[in-house]
């Protein structure tokens, strides 16, 4: 692929006098507390974001920020009604829509360029899609705990402690001595329940994860009770022996309305007649240690990533070693998304009897991924204790999908990525295919859009293909 030619470095982004003025209009309507209550927030994030995308260009928080408050804007738009009348409710409401868009547009023209990936559309369609993912990131960057005073100094040095015993116990060239083959649960809990028509059970059992007790951290992280108890939500049809997807859900995911709403049921488990488990990542849904699925996992105390994904990986291989004792030599084929990709990489580092695997927008470089949205002071204060973004990476190597080669044929695995990612940096998921020696499968949309898109059901049906299962129409049970 030819490099692409770099785009031209200006001072100012005049974009953002967009949602300054939305703002300024916006901090014009407040008469009174109703007012103040429904067009303070966004327009005080318009006025700052767009005042901050002119200014101080180039950092990836101004977009989600602004993202979310054209969101805002549009969802009190309503009430503002009757607060501030019909015109003015109507005209916030317009704002909300025109800078949504203008985050997108300008998230679009400051993305680093790689030539690995392929050239986004730049129209409003894609404008629009890359709104939705800079919104997310807002969400994530809002809800997210980022370690700071006595937790960032023992974080930080807790950090060389934990590089110390991994490299004594020879964890960071040979990852597969911490993460021993677990054996299958005996014993699991499941009950029948149902949403959106579909029956289902909800499975679970004690996780069995131990920490290594000598790692810092150690305690801390198996003193979380709720995180303890490994559980999936499965659907599986009576009668004969049937394939099973496994599929493993996305960051702050975990729930039965997210993870039905990403995998389809209809499609996967009624129209072709599979058997599917989707199974809960630690520290999400039932097992989240805080309010909200997903707190701790990449917030917090940025060393418990590595419980998380040592314990992940342990639950993942537990689940497939369930099923395999169950049956008699099951076809798995296993499907993630964005950290479930990251997931599904990793799971084939160590398991090799998978008829196939599917990794979608997948996260690869969880240092790269959380530094470039880390507060300056915090990355200053991070680095200079010793824990900066390449030591972080090193401290991860242990959990990392790019560390093993991939134990499944060649012709098993699959990436498929967007072109327009902002949530995933676009170039992660070209590294696992090239690790995976696969080529990149592209669309052109954005993390947010990938329901939407046709690459992704594409990419699944031809694992489905290659690895043989029964195509829906010659399936006599269906």
């Amino acid at each position: 692929m030819a490099p692409r030619p770099l785009k031209l470095p200006r001072q100012y982004q005049w974009w953002g006098l967009v949602p300054a003025i939305a703002g300024l209009y916006a901090l014009s309507l407040i008469h009174g507390f109703a007012t103040a209550l429904l067009a303070g927030p966004p327009a005080l994030l318009w006025v700052v974001t767009g005042l901050s995308m002119v200014l101080l260009r180039g950092d990836a928080r101004v977009t989600a920020y602004m993202a979310v408050a054209s969101v805002l804007a549009v969802l009190v738009s309503l009430p503002l009604v009757f607060a501030a009348g019909f015109v003015p409710a109507v005209v916030v409401g317009l704002l909300g829509l025109v800078c949504f868009t203008v985050s997108g547009r300008v998230s679009l023209i400051e993305a680093v360029v790689d030539e690995v990936v392929p050239e986004p559309d730049d129209d409003l369609h894609m404008q629009v899609k890359v709104g939705f993912d800079e919104a997310m990131m807002g969400y994530f960057l809002i809800a997210a705990r980022v370690p700071g005073g006595e937790l960032a100094e023992r974080m930080c040095s807790e950090a060389l402690e934990l590089a110390k015993a991994m490299d004594a116990r020879g964890w960071l060239e040979s990852p597969e001595r911490l993460h021993v083959a677990p054996e299958a649960p005996d014993k699991l809990n499941a009950q029948s329940d149902k949403r959106f028509g579909f029956d289902f059970e909800r499975i679970s059992f004690d996780s069995g994860f131990v920490p290594d007790a000598a790692l810092p951290g150690a305690g801390r992280w198996a003193s979380h009770a709720a995180n303890n108890r490994a559980t999936a939500w499965m659907l599986r049809h009576p009668g004969p022996t049937r394939p099973w997807v496994v599929c493993i859900h996305g960051y702050r995911m975990g729930e039965t309305w997210m993870d039905f709403g990403l995998f389809k049921p209809g499609y996967l488990h009624k129209r072709m007649g599979f058997n599917v488990l989707m199974p809960v990542l630690p520290l999400h849904g039932p097992r989240r240690i805080g309010r909200k699925s997903g707190d701790q996992y990449l917030d917090g105390d940025l060393l418990d990533l590595l419980f998380a994904q040592s314990q992940a990986l342990w639950d993942l291989r537990r689940w497939l070693a369930w099923l395999r004792a169950n049956e008699d030599r099951p076809q798995i084929g296993v499907y993630g998304v964005s950290l479930g990709g990251y997931n599904t990489g990793l799971l084939t580092g160590y398991e090799k009897d998978l008829d196939f695997a599917v990794a979608g927008i997948p996260v690869v470089d969880f240092a790269q991924t959380l530094w470039r949205v880390m507060p300056p002071p915090h990355r200053r204060y991070f680095e200079a204790r010793g824990l900066s973004e390449a030591r972080y990476r090193e401290l991860l190597k242990p959990v990392s999908p790019l560390t093993l080669p991939c134990r499944i044929p060649r012709d098993r695995r699959f990436v498929f990525a967007a072109a327009a990612d902002r949530i995933v940096p676009a170039q992660q998921p070209a590294l696992l295919a090239a690790h995976w020696d696969v080529q990149t499968r592209w669309y052109q949309g954005s993390h947010m859009s990938i329901g939407s898109e046709t690459e992704p059901r594409a990419t699944l049906e031809e694992a489905l293909r290659v690895a043989g299962w029964t195509a829906p129409e010659t399936r006599p049970y269906v």
